[in-house]
């Protein structure tokens, strides 16, 4: 079984890219069209998970934490989620929406390094 961009989540998929959060508006303007000079796509589909931005050329997973992500059984799930895509040799960066709508700079300095560290492996 493929786990890249299963059918099982396609409709799923589709939806979450019609309606982006803020956030997400905001990020995927500055990672879209190789502007970090990687490729990412959005609301991409590993196993039964979706990613909000994945670069698969490094398996890099962007993942934009709203404060929904401060509850213990979201946290729960998503700790579950990182091991899975680390177990698939995926990595994982976890930004939260304040850091993307407030700092963003910040956050592209921070993908920035993930990047380099990624390319150099």
């Amino acid at each position: 079984m493929n786990i890249k961009n299963p059918r099982l989540t396609l409709d799923q998929r589709r939806e979450l890219r019609r309606n982006q959060t803020k956030a997400e508006e905001i990020l995927w303007k500055e990672v879209r069209a190789r502007k970090l000079g990687v490729k990412f796509r959005r609301q991409y589909g590993i196993g039964p998970y979706i990613l909000d931005f994945y670069a698969p050329s490094i398996k890099l997973a962007i993942e934009v934490d709203g404060r929904i992500h401060l509850k213990k059984e979201v946290q729960i799930k998503d700790r579950n989620r990182d091991a899975f895509l680390n177990r698939n040799e995926i990595h994982v960066l976890r930004i939260e929406n304040e850091e993307i709508e407030n700092e963003l700079d910040k956050v592209l300095s921070k993908i920035k390094i993930e990047l380099k560290l990624l390319d150099s492996k």
